[in-house]
């Protein structure tokens, strides 16, 4: 399983160098693993960025992927893995729900480069 990240998700969906090397890197939707925040930040980015249309199509995408659910023990691991790590709330979600379903992360933020079970694809790629 993989869950990529939303800055992933950005930089495959506007086509940037960094998202057609990407490409390589995205799962088979059966082990494309999505959780619900990364669906509500998409959702927001889109919305803004480029247009409602679009925006659901994206996230009904992502709804045939496997969705992942913030449930009550992923949000605790995440509250520790945010103070340990120094994330940000969806962040520390976000990493949580992959570490909770033995994922790895897909993810072009630099915050998470050394953290355990990521792949993170610099965002200077050209």
């Amino acid at each position: 399983m993989r869950v990529v990240d939303t800055s992933a998700w950005i930089e495959w969906l506007i086509g940037s160098a960094v998202g057609v090397a990407l490409v390589a890197e995205l799962p088979t939707r059966t082990e494309w693993l999505v959780p619900t925040i990364i669906q509500m930040e998409l959702a927001k980015w889109l919305t803004r960025e480029i247009g409602e249309e679009k925006a659901d199509w994206v996230i009904a995408f992502t709804a045939t992927c496997v969705i992942a659910d913030l449930d009550t023990a992923t949000a605790l691991a995440a509250a520790e893995l945010s103070a340990r790590y120094k994330l940000a709330t969806a962040d520390a979600i976000v990493y949580a729900t992959a570490l909770a379903h033995e994922a790895d992360l897909l993810t072009c933020d630099r915050h998470f480069e050394k953290l355990p079970n990521v792949r993170f694809v610099s965002k200077s790629v050209s």
